[in-house]
């Protein structure tokens, strides 16, 4: 079984040291002095109780990689319709594409059922160049749960989590998503098959829409953001309206708002990664958390107006910081 891991930052290169540890023909695409890190010193993870380093297979150009049964995207959602076509020599007619990325799906309506069937997200996938470029049938659901960071070039710092929930569009136990799902727990890692993934989809979301895009604006920690009076306020607004729009797809919620907000809480001084981007000059995924979510409700004819408000202001935030969004 061959895997590319395309995107190795943080999450991909955390589950990469992970699969190479235990043998698995696994190999990584990355970039810039990262990439030459690892080419001359391996990929370094360090985690709480050990600290290992490991020779991986490293290259900018997929073509040197060939093609694979699983390519495994974990790369930032803005950044994947630019290297659809790059990706292109890593593919064939037995690939699966898994995608480990935040936010709602640009597959999202692919074998939902109903009336929504087919439909196209548009904020996540414009031209459908993902759509068209991979093919809703190749792809395999991923939430991704692990927190990791690179401390410096070739190196990985684990923080939390360490399970990669998996599911197919159409809810069933595939042989590709079992057989992936054993390769990672093979390496260490929890990937259970979940036959409603779009459920697991929403309860990140739900956080990620609203926790997120408080926090770039008020440079807020989570602990703050989520118990001062006026920005647990809005974040339990915009949630609700989340809730309204995803129960009429379907989605059934396992906790409700205020159960949600106080696990934001409970994390503690934590800087969101729309801040960390904000903060570092990179481009906030405002498309993939918070756009998508609107162009849902007007789909599903849901009003959405504290994240509309919200939207609006980290669009400007991010205009002003001249970052892309």
């Amino acid at each position: 079984m061959k895997i590319c891991i395309f995107g190795a930052g943080a999450i991909g290169g955390f589950m990469g040291v992970k699969l190479a540890k235990v043998g698995a023909d696994v190999s990584l695409v990355a970039r810039g002095l990262h990439l030459e890190a690892m080419k001359r010193n391996g990929l370094r993870l360090i985690e709480e109780e050990s600290d290992i380093t490991v020779p991986v297979m490293a290259s900018e150009n997929p073509e040197d990689l060939g093609p694979q049964d699983y390519v495994i995207i974990t790369l930032k959602a803005h950044s994947v319709p630019s290297v659809v076509n790059k990706m292109q020599s890593l593919i064939n007619e037995k690939t699966t594409i898994v995608f480990g990325v935040n936010g709602i799906p640009w597959w999202y309506f692919h074998k939902v059922g109903g009336q929504f069937e087919g439909t196209r997200v548009n904020s996540v996938d414009p031209g459908n160049i993902q759509w068209n470029g991979f093919g809703p049938d190749k792809v395999l659901g991923c939430v991704v749960y692990p927190a990791a960071e690179v401390v410096e070039p070739g190196v990985i710092k684990h923080l939390e989590g360490n399970r990669f929930s998996l599911g197919e569009p159409d809810g069933s136990k595939s042989d590709r998503a079992l057989k992936l799902s054993k390769a990672l727990t093979a390496a260490g890692l929890k990937a259970p098959v979940r036959p409603k993934l779009r459920d697991e989809i929403w309860v990140k979301l739900w956080g990620n829409l609203s926790f997120n895009p408080i926090s770039a604006l008020t440079h807020s920690t989570l602990d703050v953001l989520c118990t001062d009076i006026g920005t647990r306020d809005v974040a339990r607004k915009m949630m609700i309206e989340a809730q309204l729009i995803a129960e009429k797809l379907g989605v059934k919620f396992p906790i409700d708002v205020e159960r949600r907000i106080d696990g934001g809480a409970a994390v503690g001084a934590h800087r969101t990664s729309m801040l960390q981007d904000l903060d570092q000059g990179r481009p906030m995924e405002i498309d993939a958390l918070i756009t998508s979510v609107q162009e849902l409700g007007s789909i599903t004819m849901t009003p959405t107006p504290t994240i509309d408000i919200v939207l609006s202001l980290i669009k400007l935030r991010a205009r002003s910081a001249s970052l892309q969004c």
